[in-house]
Formats: C-alpha cells, structure tokens, sequence
C-alpha cells in the first residue's frame, strides 16, 4: 500500500454492535408509545369520536390484530430480506398512520391510521433480535432481550403519566402527529446506520449465521411450525403477555378511576409504576436466566408469581395509596416471565431462522391482547347498565387474572436446552469482499471505511 493512502481504519466490533442495536432500539421505544398511549387518553378518545367502550376496545386493538396477522411475515422477511430494509420501511408506514390517527375525524380513519401504526411498528420488535441473534453471542441473548423490553416499558411510562399531562397542555391530536414525525427521522436513521450483519463491516463471527437461508423461506417456515418445541411459548404469551398488554394497553386507568374511584393522574401514576416494573423485571429475568443458566426455571417463577399478582384485584383489597402504587410496580415486576419465550424458541431452532421462531411466538402477544381489549369492553358494556361499574369492573379483572394464571399454566409445556458457549469473535481482513455482502453494506455506514488501491 503507498504511503500516501490512509490505512483503514474502523469502529472497534463491540462499538459498532452496541451503535446498531441502540438505533433498533429507539425505534423499538417509539413502537412502544404507539402502542400504550391510547390507554392514557382514552377518555380523550372515547369524547372526540363519540364511540362506546366495546368499540374504543376495537378501536385501540386494530393496532393488535394487524401486528398479529403480520407477525411470521415480518419473521420470514427479517431471515430474508434482511432487518435493515424491514425497519426502515416499517417506520415510514408508521409515520403515516400516527398523522392520519391524529388528523382523523372520525373513528373510520382513525381505525385506518392505526391499522396503518400497527403494520409499521409489528416489524421493529422481530428485526431487532434478529439483530441481535447476529451481532451478539447466544449467551447473552436473554440479557438483550430483557435490556430491549426494559428500554420499551420505560417508554410505555412515557405514554402513562406524562401523556396524560401533556395532552393537558397540547390536544391530543398534536401528539400522535409528533409520534408521527419521530417515526419518520428514525426511519432515515435507520437507512443510514444499520447493517444486518456482522459480515456487512467485515466482521467475522461464529455464531452469526449463514450469509443467506440455506433453504428456501417456504421450507425453513414448515420447519419451525412443525417443530413441538416451537409452540409453548405461544401460548405461554397469549395468557401471560396477552393480559398484561391488553389491561396496561387500554382498561388500567378507566379500571382504576371507575373501579376504585382514583383520580386520572393518580390513576395513571399507577400505570407509570405498572410498565415500570415491567421494565424492571424484563432487566433482571433476562440477567437471571444468562447467569442460572436456566429458561425455563426462572420462566415458570415468574409467570406464578404474576398469576398470584391478580388476587388482590381479584379479591378487592383497598390498601393505602402507598401500598397500591408498591403493589402495581410489584405486579409488573414478574410479568416478563413472556421474555424468555423468545430466547426459547430462537436457541430451539436453527440459527438463520431466528426471526421466523421469534415472530410465532410473539403472535401469541398479540393475539391474547387483540381479543381481550375488546372482549374486556364488550363485557364493561354489558355488565355496568345492569350491575354499575363496580361490578363491572370486577367482572373485567377476573377475566384478565384467568388469562394469566392459564398462560402461566402453559410454561409447565415448556422445553429447552441451553446453548454452549461461543467462541470469541474475529476481524476478516480480505478486502472490500466484506463490506459488500449486500447492496450499499458500508457505505454511509457507522461500519464504512475508505479504502485504497492496493
């Protein structure tokens, strides 16, 4: 090389790993926003369009049902098309659907913009452990997915308390557009930044898989749904998280100002501590399960004490204002026994077809979310001219306290071998071959370098 030609020179592999995820991440926070603020303003909701408690339920659940319906989708074309393209596509639709919801006016298009925030965001979550499946070892795969649903709760809190005072100083329709915008700067973000895998910055690891499946996608999808081990998980998250999503998502301040009388912003300090200990817990069983070396154990804990979690709603307990904030964080705490679901069903099937195994088991999210919201608001709708709201909403409670304790049931199905280590990771140095394993890989990259002529 002569002289006057700079070496190459890189972001050191952890940087460049570390720099890709938090980008993901981000938008991974924002999807999160979308997701939960409707419960923060629901009265805001339900006054503008003028629409009944089952139908704000269908309302705030479109965005569930088209997650849903695109959740092995969005797993077969992380494995394929690759997470970069999939994300930054998926924030622009995002973007669209958040103006619309918040120019709407009438329920019909706003119905429209949440299918559309639905679709946009249903691919954030998948691509990112895919992501991370290819830059960081399986060893700490827990770990990341604890941090990513710890960095997505603290963003749920965002839409809680916070919300609600800012829809006091703004309308609400100002802050689904400004969501809107958010979305469309990450989405350029993304372009920029993110490469899918190591072997895009020339980087050489051993756990990352192939550079392409190696059987068609058609194929590798038959494999993970025809794999028993691929299925427990599933269900595990249509009782577990179904109900956690369903009751913080929407019915946890109109449960908490109807039900037992609080005051909106007492009543959304409590959904701020819910997501909270979410967040929290999401942290520590990911931690817990890479350091125990245990799924499944820390699984099965977790998912009982969430369950027991219900019985002093269940129950009407009426603690001091103290108590039932410390109660709330505490329920939240051990609702991330779902997190292990995916670690689970990513380390039970072949390294290249990670998203297609992480995305089944996240429709059962989804699915147990996109029924009880509205079977939840049915059940208000009926119950309360008849019996009030307090009755109704005891009703409500026991419905998602069953969900919990059968999703808890189901980790009792759950099976699972813990991973070897991996061997540490090593910088390729054949030329510009690495940089170059798709279209664009590492220009106007975080992982670009300039090259000489040799």
């Amino acid at each position: 090389m002569p002289a006057d030609i700079e070496p190459p020179r890189r972001i050191g592999f952890a940087a460049t790993a570390l720099f890709i995820y938090l980008i993901l991440l981000a938008g991974y926070v924002l999807s999160y926003v979308h997701r939960t603020a409707p419960a923060a303003i629901a009265g805001e909701l339900t006054q503008a369009f003028q629409v009944s408690g089952a139908l704000l339920g269908t309302l705030a659940a479109t965005y569930f049902y088209v997650y849903t319906l695109l959740q092995v989708p969005v797993g077969v074309l992380a494995d394929t098309v690759g997470p970069r393209v999939v994300v930054t596509a998926g924030a622009v639709v995002a973007a669209v659907g958040s103006i619309l919801f918040g120019l709407a006016p009438g329920w019909e298009l706003a119905a429209v913009g949440r299918l559309l925030v639905g679709m946009g965001v249903a691919v954030t979550f998948v691509a990112l452990l895919k992501v991370c499946a290819n830059w960081f070892p399986p060893q700490r795969f827990a770990t990341f997915n604890g941090i990513t649903l710890l960095a997505g709760n603290l963003g749920a809190a965002a839409a809680g308390a916070p919300l609600a005072w800012l829809v006091t100083v703004a309308s609400w329709r100002s802050v689904f557009v400004g969501l809107g915008l958010a979305s469309l700067a990450l989405a350029v973000l993304t372009w920029i930044v993110v490469r899918d895998s190591p072997r895009e910055c020339g980087f050489e690891v051993s756990y990352a898989p192939p550079p392409a499946v190696a059987t068609h996608w058609a194929q590798a999808l038959r494999a993970v749904l025809a794999n028993p081990a691929s299925w427990p998980g599933f269900f595990v998250n249509v009782g577990v998280a179904g109900s956690f999503f369903a009751f913080a998502g929407l019915w946890v301040v109109p449960y908490l100002r109807e039900g037992r009388g609080l005051s909106q912003a007492v009543a959304s300090h409590h959904a701020s501590l819910l997501v909270l200990g979410v967040a929290a817990g999401s942290l520590v069983v990911g931690l817990l399960s890479d350091r125990l070396r245990s799924r499944i154990g820390v699984m099965r804990l977790f998912a009982l004490m969430y369950a027991l979690s219900w019985l002093p709603l269940v129950l009407r307990w009426e603690p001091s204002l103290a108590l039932s904030y410390a109660w709330f964080f505490v329920m939240g705490l051990f609702v991330p026994a779902f997190v292990l679901t995916w670690t689970v069903a990513k380390e039970m099937n072949p390294p290249e077809h990670a998203g297609m195994a992480v995305s089944l088991v996240n429709v059962g999210i989804f699915l147990g979310a996109g029924i009880l919201q509205p079977l939840a608001g049915a059940l208000l709708d009926a119950v309360r001219p008849v019996l009030g709201p307090t009755a109704a909403w005891d009703r409500a409670i026991w419905l998602f306290a069953a969900s919990a304790a059968a999703g808890a049931l189901c980790t009792l199905f759950v099976r699972h071998e813990y991973p070897a280590p991996a061997p540490a990771h090593s910088r390729r140095q054949t030329g510009a071959a690495a940089t170059a394993a798709r279209p664009g890989a590492g220009h106007g990259s975080v992982c670009h370098s300039k090259r000489g002529n040799p």
